[in-house]
């Protein structure tokens, strides 16, 4: 049994509203915190939030960084949102940290096993909160974005990093993987990067495809592989 519940909470006056899901049992387990694509939170960041929880035992908390538990409809209204985030990595890093809180909040989270996971901009999140020391044993990023302006950061991180990758997507250029790997080097971190081939933006989302985006859409396989790299790391790591 997974107990879900509705969390309101709040980041600098913002309402935001995400999914908290707790395993049955009584004793403390790892915390994986599930950040979302650009749109906003949906049924598939809270369905892997759930999968998580169900199958591996973990508490878990989908945040929403968009607001009220919404989604934008459309690409302007999505890029006027994540446009000022991307160059505000301490705004980025504020939001994230707001969803920690919930999920270290609850009684039934180990709070020496704490994970971050993202997908799209939600990626890109779990990388900043790991850039700004969030103590957080692993970071996962899904087809996220890589690039920050405060590379720097990058000394700070204290976990590991695992990045999922499809070559074929076109807002994560090979570039930006290059400086990226250069990145890391420089701050010492124990990170990796999956490159997966055939795969665009947006892989681990069955609806994508209806979005009508060239380069953006579900790889079901790499979906697979993908997931499979998380749980590998998970299990490095201790959880």
């Amino acid at each position: 049994m997974v107990d879900i519940s509705e969390i309101e909470y709040e980041c600098d006056g913002q309402r935001l509203v995400g999914q908290l899901a707790v395993p049955d049992g009584s004793g403390q387990r790892p915390g994986v915190l599930v950040a979302h694509e650009g749109p906003g939170i949906d049924a598939n960041a809270k369905a892997r939030a759930r999968r998580l929880t169900e199958e591996q035992g973990y508490v878990t908390f989908a945040l929403d960084y968009i607001g009220d538990g919404k989604r934008l409809e459309g690409m302007p209204a999505v890029m006027e949102r994540l446009g000022p985030l991307m160059g505000d990595p301490l705004k980025t890093r504020a939001l994230g940290q707001a969803g920690l809180d919930v999920l270290t909040g609850c009684d039934r989270t180990d709070t020496s096993k704490l994970a971050a996971i993202g997908h799209c901009f939600g990626g890109t999140m779990a990388l900043e909160l790991a850039r700004g020391g969030s103590p957080l044993a692993a970071v996962v990023g899904f087809h996220s974005g890589l690039a920050t302006v405060r590379p720097d950061d990058a000394s700070a991180i204290t976990g590991k990093v695992l990045v999922c990758i499809g070559a074929e997507d076109p807002l994560i250029p090979a570039q930006q993987r290059v400086d990226f790997e250069t990145e890391m080097r420089a701050g010492g971190v124990d990170w990796r990067m999956n490159l997966y081939g055939g795969a665009a933006h947006s892989f681990t989302n069955p609806d994508a495809g209806a979005l009508g985006v060239p380069g953006i859409e579900y790889h079901e396989l790499t979906n697979e592989r993908s997931w499979e790299a998380m749980l590998d790391l998970f299990r490095e790591v201790g959880f």
